[in-house]
């Protein structure tokens, strides 16, 4: 059993999310990826489901919600579609971040917007050549009176199609590598800010990944998030966090495809009986479900980890390496039992192939898994 239970309070929160996505993201998901748009539908409603401020406490207007419901939260929008749980999740973050590092001024302009989705937030460190080695950004912030100059581009920005308050990590001196590195709080219509075309992929198109390009933008000192010194340290402190939704983004879209999976093959007849009468197609089931067990067991247990304040990073790395794979694997089996019908895409009850293309997605974000396997390798290696 799992290590996922809640308190009533963040229960009632998980069952909204599970409603929310029910009425404001299934009826989309097919239309999103065919006309590759960001979900701006579910995003429209993200103020009047009081959904845009989860990780804010509640006397600022938040909902307060725990890590271990949170991450329960982005595995029931991932069962539906993980592209709007990629983006639900940054957005949050970065609400979360305004408390965290904000300064009342900040606090007071800037959070309830973010609360209640008129601004979607999005979090700029990836560069067009800078993934892994963040360490090595080259945008640029340079001090100018009382404002910060920005001059760069960055890449891969979740919601960055839409969104409208960005927290972007620029480099104040090279030589500094990390130390260098500060976060400043952008208006995306800011003079000089470009928003790049969203990207064309192979799926996931409803997280708006885009880029942005800045040309001399000037922002007020008072808008630093994270200071020069400190900045690097704090977007990899949220990093274990992020680790762990993936993994529960995997192990909503493997339960969501395993369900459809089951249901197709007691329906669809072969040789007289079905396809779920066949030994074969129930052991490819059944590894399925046992992978997912795993899966959900290793990411609850780094999310408990997480909540109680222990250090869940090689947890978080382990949940995040199985999970991405076996949902990549387990997906892809799913499709195969219910034949060329698995491999649709005009159908609203058959997200399978939208979760095949997202679950090789998640080897990707928060880390590649060839990163969790440097931080795994140096535990057996200390």
């Amino acid at each position: 059993m799992t290590d996922d239970s809640v308190s009533d309070h963040d229960q009632a929160i998980i069952d909204e999310t599970i409603e929310f996505a029910a009425v404001h993201v299934a009826p989309h998901t097919n239309r999103w990826e065919r006309d590759r748009r960001f979900a701006s539908e579910a995003f429209d409603q993200l103020g009047s489901a009081s959904l845009g401020g989860l990780r804010v406490p509640v006397d600022l207007g938040g909902r307060g919600i725990g890590d271990v419901a949170f991450v329960r939260v982005l595995e029931e929008l991932a069962s539906v579609d993980q592209g709007v749980a990629l983006s639900f999740v940054v957005h949050n973050n970065m609400a979360r971040a305004v408390v965290d590092s904000g300064n009342a001024t900040m606090i007071a302009e800037w959070l309830p917007s973010l609360v209640s989705g008129e601004r979607i937030g999005s979090f700029l460190l990836t560069e067009p050549g800078i993934g892994s080695d963040a360490t090595a950004i080259t945008c640029s912030a340079r001090r100018d009176g009382n404002d910060w100059v920005l001059d760069g581009e960055k890449a891969w920005a979740a919601s960055g199609s839409h969104a409208g308050a960005l927290n972007v990590f620029a480099q104040t001196d090279p030589a500094l590598k990390h130390r260098g590195v500060v976060s400043i709080l952008v208006d995306a219509t800011a003079p000089g800010v470009t928003r790049t075309a969203p990207y064309e992929l192979m799926g996931g198109h409803a997280a708006g990944a885009a880029g942005f390009e800045f040309d001399g933008v000037r922002v007020p000192i008072a808008n630093t998030l994270a200071p020069v010194g400190e900045a690097f340290a704090e977007a990899m402190k949220g990093i274990n966090l992020a680790r762990i939704v993936v993994g529960a983004m995997c192990c909503g879209m493997l339960r969501r495809s395993l369900q459809v999976a089951v249901e197709y093959t007691k329906s669809r007849p072969l040789f007289g009986g079905t396809v779920s009468d066949k030994q074969g197609v129930r052991w490819m089931l059944a590894d399925a479900a046992t992978d997912l067990e795993a899966m959900r067991l290793l990411t609850y247990r780094a999310a408990r980890l997480q909540a109680d304040g222990a250090d869940a990073t090689l947890m978080a790395s382990h949940a995040k390496k199985f999970a991405s794979r076996k949902a990549e694997e387990r997906i892809r089996d799913c499709m195969q039992v219910m034949g060329a019908a698995g491999y649709r895409t005009d159908g609203a009850d058959n997200p399978l192939p939208r979760h095949l293309a997202a679950a090789r997605m998640t080897g990707y974000i928060d880390g590649a898994t060839e990163i969790q396997n440097v931080l795994i390798a140096r535990s057996l290696w200390p």
